[in-house]
């Protein structure tokens, strides 16, 4: 499978729009959308009301995007490649370059028109990413060294972690580790033993990510080396000169073989001007891989964070590529399907690359609450996309001047953060909960740090599911309760099936109203609610309010599950009565569970085994 994969994203390199398409859609009355960027998901539903442009021909907007929209009637809305789409007076237009199709799915729904879309499309590749990706929470040392990464407090940040009780998974060593850009060496005065660094890790348990981008320095041997096959270390150097983007007012008329009066492009990004590799060309692609590789075998990294590489970057209207069938967008996925070769990996812009088993990161959140506000309808927007792998970026936020001594920080913010990222599918620290945050504010962060390993086994579990069945972990309810008015709530979602997650993201909120569906419910705090209904809870600082259905305690959310913790039924106070709820085909399990509790530990609540209703 994992060949297959890498050559379906390989062929979306070559691709090339047979011709332009542009399809309108009339809403019906009432009807929502989803889609097209989960950089827009604060604006979804999409509905009648809705004005927006989204350009995906020049931007993905730093997230994840397809030329695609599903309604809540079953709607779907399809091309192949890139397009510009406009909502507007309850009309959607899709001006595509490639054809635009239209369909309906059977299953007149959220869900049944994701489900056809993706079967259609995007079916799901039969793997996830690894599980500690999701079983222990992610570091990344950019918040703590930013551009002063060093082996000495790499470790040092390592094993604070560790020894403040975080279990070690993966972490990842941010920009700068490297002597320059296109220079993806580890500078000898920052890192005297790398190879020993990365050792230690290992032994700590940790697998090890380096971060990467695709922008060369103009002034590296790794420039003059690519773009005019100049090697010192191989007189051979390259059979042809080029490998990055081309200046278009500097490009010679040909059959796309680069002239040595071609000049590279000068591109800005977020750090300066570089040159940007050019995945249509067999030098970049001949580099880049050499590169990887080679960081892998000499040093023993794991993996890769590959940052950049947005449709912006590629836009081509003022810069050429080798292929001149070449898209931004087959771009970006040259440079994302490289992901695909390593165990860890990461990335953050794409076009497409739907279901790939790859960790895909929000955009960097500000340290602010309007972002807050954003995390959760982003990553459900990311979720019907058919992007299930999906990582908040990192808690508090990434903007690493919020965290600098004597800056606007609020604990309050970082708290709430956490809470969130400790019930979705992963959860990524890079800011030290143990440097930015008092006594008080890190005994709320444990507690945060314990409800995450709590249910880690199940959100890896959904995971797993979700690299099988193609359905997204993170969901709104209208996904899971069709035409009940829920397609608008965006600051709760759910976990699969059985977990609704209610997270504060007002400041100062010690209160949130959350919006229960059918069902009965078993909240955080031990209460129990019948739904559909609207409640008021508490909510302090220290509490995130969640809620778990009944109908799938038993064999959904806890033990009957092969990652389920064994010991879930003796955590169950015995002075207290509980029911546990299973499907008919659960009964042997169940019966099993149960004559297990009462030979290791006997019990003297009453236990109701029962058959879930609906």
């Amino acid at each position: 499978m994992k060949n297959t994969i890498a050559i379906t994203f390989t062929l979306a390199v070559v691709s090339l729009a047979a011709f332009a398409d542009i399809r309108t859609v009339e809403m019906e009355p009432g009807e929502n959308w989803w889609g097209a960027a989960n950089f827009f998901g604060t604006n979804m539903p999409f509905t009648a009301k809705t004005d927006l442009k989204i350009d995906l021909r020049r931007r993905n907007y730093s997230n994840q995007c397809a030329s695609m929209l599903i309604s809540d009637r079953g709607r779907v809305i399809w091309a192949d490649e890139q397009s510009e789409i406009v909502v507007k007076g309850g009309v959607i237009t899709m001006d595509a370059d490639s054809p635009v199709i239209v369909e309906m799915a059977s299953e007149r729904t959220l869900a049944g028109a994701y489900r056809y879309a993706m079967r259609r499309w995007f079916p799901p590749s039969g793997r996830a990413p690894d599980a500690r990706f999701f079983t222990s929470p992610q570091l990344n040392t950019w918040i703590e060294l930013t551009y002063h990464q060093n082996q000495k407090d790499i470790l040092e940040y390592a094993r604070s972690m560790v020894a403040h009780g975080i279990s070690p998974g993966v972490i990842m060593i941010d920009d700068t580790w490297q002597t320059g850009y296109g220079v993806w060496k580890f500078d000898a005065d920052r890192f005297p033993d790398p190879k020993g660094m990365v050792d230690e890790l290992h032994r700590m348990g940790f697998k090890v990510m380096l971060w990467m981008c695709p922008y060369v320095g103009m002034d590296t041997p790794a420039f003059r080396r690519i773009a005019w096959g100049q090697n010192p270390d191989d007189v051979r150097g390259y059979p042809t000169r080029g490998g990055f983007l081309t200046d278009v007012s500097k490009a010679v008329p040909g059959e796309g073989e680069y002239s040595f009066k071609e000049k590279p492009k000068a591109c800005g990004w977020w750090n300066g001007y570089s040159a940007f590799l050019d995945f249509s060309h067999p030098n970049a692609n001949a580099w880049f891989a050499e590169t990887l590789d080679g960081l892998v075998k000499d040093f023993g990294v794991d993996g890769f964070k590959l940052d950049g590489a947005d449709l912006g970057a590629y836009d081509l209207s003022d810069r050429r590529a080798f292929d001149p069938k070449a898209t931004s967008g087959s771009l970006n996925n040259g440079y994302c399907a490289y992901a695909l070769k390593y165990s860890f990996s990461e990335i953050r812009n794409t076009w497409r690359m739907q279901q790939a088993p790859v960790v895909v990161r929000l955009h960097d959140k500000k340290h602010e609450w309007s972002a807050l506000d954003r995390i959760v309808a982003d990553m459900i927007g990311a979720g019907l996309l058919g992007q299930p792998f999906i990582c908040p970026d990192m808690v508090g936020g990434g903007d690493w001047i919020a965290f600098i001594p004597g800056s606007p920080f609020e604990q309050e913010l970082f708290i709430r953060s956490a809470q969130i990222h400790a019930l979705c599918p992963m959860m990524q620290i890079s800011a030290s909960p143990w440097r930015v945050l008092d006594a008080e504010h890190q005994a709320i962060f444990s507690k945060t740090l314990a409800l995450r390993q709590k249910f880690a086994p199940r959100i890896a579990a959904l995971a797993e599911k979700a690299g099988k069945d193609g359905e997204p972990i993170l969901r709104n309810l209208e996904y899971n309760y069709p035409g009940m008015g829920y397609a608008g709530i965006i600051d709760e979602f759910m976990m699969g099936d059985e977990l609704l997650v209610a997270p504060v993201l007002k400041k100062g909120a010690t209160s949130r109203k959350v919006v229960l569906p059918p069902g009965k419910w078993s909240a955080d705090d031990g209460q129990v609610y019948d739904g559909p209904a609207t409640i008021e809870v508490s909510a302090p600082l220290s509490r995130l309010p969640y809620f778990v259905k009944h109908s799938f305690v038993a064999n959904s959310h806890f033990s009957f599950v092969p990652h389920g913790p064994p010991n879930f039924w003796y955590n169950i106070p015995y002075n207290e009565s509980f029911e546990i709820y299973y499907r008919n085909e659960e009964r042997p399990r169940a019966q099993e569970a149960l004559a297990d509790r009462a030979r290791n530990q006997p019990y003297r609540g009453g236990i109701s085994v029962e058959k879930p209703q609906g």
